[in-house]
């Protein structure tokens, strides 16, 4: 699934759009991307306005149009954004097609976990306004992330990064990679994250998405080799600092992977 680094690389996709009109739009309007979604105002209003800009918050991103449009877009499972050649003809998973005359730009999403909101204002609609605060951002604080885990302090810590609620943009593999650089095991209740724990968390979680965002978000690259992300995907991976086999088990339902030795609970 996508996350938040992905998330930037897919968004500037579709930055040679800007300041283009669209002249049609195709959908697939039957498919469950779709849901709740004004679709005949998408088919009435999107041809004819300009490109303006794109944003991306945690797994969502935005294109703003003239005429005070919205459109908003979820990625799902399997979702990405690509840019194709003028008289593109979709295919069976290019489910939202934006025609400009010197470009086509596509939504593909071949199992549909994805979403597309439309909305027309001067105002940000709602499923925009009320994302959580960037990780990123100084509104992320250390307290604030604190009390995040208190109010969900049965769940392992690794479940609880992955609530959207809290931790926008998080996903298995940056939950994995936060962990470890905080020196913190998975399966720790999130109740015990307080003192210096809960700084070396909040620490982490801001390095990882920076640096996730540098070096993904550009050109879809892999991070640095010293990352655990290289490791974690195979069974046979290692710990990056001390080369032992990772533990593997599921947690908050997910995969996990993590070190014995870095992350004591």
């Amino acid at each position: 699934m996508p996350e938040l680094a992905e998330v930037e690389y897919y968004r500037k996709q579709w930055d040679a759009g800007f300041g283009k009109k669209v002249t049609k739009i195709l959908l697939h309007g039957e498919k469950r991307i779709f849901r709740g979604t004004d679709i005949k105002g998408m088919e009435r209003l999107l041809p004819g306005a300009m490109l303006l800009e794109s944003k991306a918050s945690g797994k969502q991103m935005v294109f703003r149009f003239s005429k005070n449009l919205w459109l908003g877009l979820h990625l799902g499972m399997t979702g990405m954004l690509r840019v194709e050649a003028p008289g593109f003809v979709p295919q069976k998973h290019d489910h939202l097609v934006l025609c400009q005359k010197e470009r086509t730009l596509v939504f593909k999403d071949m199992r549909q976990f994805g979403r597309v909101r439309f909305h027309q204002g001067k105002d940000a609609p709602e499923w925009w306004s009320q994302i959580p605060a960037a990780l990123t951002s100084n509104e992320f604080t250390q307290g604030q992330m604190t009390d995040f885990l208190q109010r969900h302090g049965k769940l392992p810590v690794k479940a609880a990064l992955l609530l959207q609620s809290g931790f926008p943009g998080v996903g298995n593999w940056m939950a994995d990679e936060i962990l470890w650089r905080a020196k913190i095991a998975p399966q720790l209740r999130s109740s015990k994250i307080s003192g210096q724990r809960a700084q070396a968390l909040w620490k982490s979680i801001r390095f990882v998405c920076r640096q996730a965002i540098r070096h993904v978000g550009p050109k879809f690259d892999d991070p640095p080799k010293d990352w655990l992300f290289h490791q974690r995907w195979s069974k046979a991976g290692r710990c990056p600092n001390h080369r032992v086999p990772l533990s593997r088990a599921t947690v908050g339902g997910r995969t996990t992977a993590w070190c014995q030795l870095c992350q004591q609970e």
